[in-house]
């Protein structure tokens, strides 16, 4: 510890204590979620409810109300389906809640690593990825769950056909995939990181570009729950999008020297 690095023990206690601060938020959101449980599952069943309507020549976007269920309501299929839906709904509004505390504690156990002059950007880095997984958890809600709700309970569904949701396989697919999209738009962050640690460069992030789009796509292929190249493409774009933001922000943050360097 004489020269200022910290010990593996050391880091090992500060990984612990950061994860026991982490667990804890989510904890006490969770007690706070589950009493509202019913509400946010009521928020959830709006992919459900709503499509999505919009006119590129007439440049407009709405939500239109339609019951994709028709005379159907969700279903439960054994005893403690609907309780464990109301806790896997409350625990993952806890973790969304819980998410500044959570890269809060992350900056704290990276920060040793930084430079005195990178520390100070633990405020952005915490709205900055809290801001990214809400925008990719919410474009994943608002705009594919309801084109994939209304390609996959319509797909040549006849007179010998008719969709009965189990309440619980329903909540696990859009929570599945609203946490999927939160998660990669978290990219810039991801590179970033590995450039700091100095696993990529930008100008490898550069010249890796072609396989970058190639892999958005495949990306878009298995998160995307339907098959259609439309759905694909709205999940590649934004990939491939945040790559880019990602290469910028790599090139500044590589730019920077440590203190004491020519």
């Amino acid at each position: 510890m004489a020269d200022g690095k910290m010990s593996l023990t050391a880091h090992l206690e500060d990984l612990r204590k950061r994860i026991i601060i982490s667990v804890a938020a989510v904890l006490a959101a969770f007690v706070v979620a589950f009493n509202y449980s019913e509400e946010i599952f009521g928020i959830l069943m709006f992919p459900l409810r709503n499509s999505l309507d919009f006119s590129i020549s007439e440049l407009y976007v709405r939500f239109v109300p339609v019951d994709k269920l028709k005379t159907t309501k969700l279903v439960f299929l054994a005893p403690t389906e609907a309780f464990w839906m109301n806790m896997k709904v409350a625990l993952v509004a806890a973790l969304v809640f819980s998410l500044p505390v959570i890269f809060l504690q992350l900056w704290k156990f990276i920060s040793p690593g930084l430079q005195p002059t990178e520390k100070k950007y633990v405020i952005p880095f915490v709205i900055v990825s809290t801001g990214l997984f809400m925008v990719g958890a919410s474009f994943c809600f608002i705009i594919v769950l309801p084109f994939a709700l209304s390609f996959l309970l319509n797909y040549k569904v006849g007179d010998f056909l008719m969709p009965m949701l189990s309440v619980g396989q329903y909540v696990d697919f859009c929570l599945k995939f609203i946490l999927a999209f939160g998660a990669i738009f978290e990219l810039p962050i991801v590179l970033i990181f590995l450039t700091k640690i100095g696993l990529v460069t930008p100008e490898t992030l550069k010249r890796n570009r072609r396989l970058a789009i190639v892999l958005a796509f495949v990306a878009g292929a298995i998160l995307t729950p339907t098959p259609d190249p439309f759905n694909q493409t709205l999940m590649a774009i934004p990939i491939i999008m945040l790559y880019e933001v990602g290469i910028q922000l790599s090139v500044f943050f590589a730019k920077r020297k440590p203190d004491g360097d020519g």
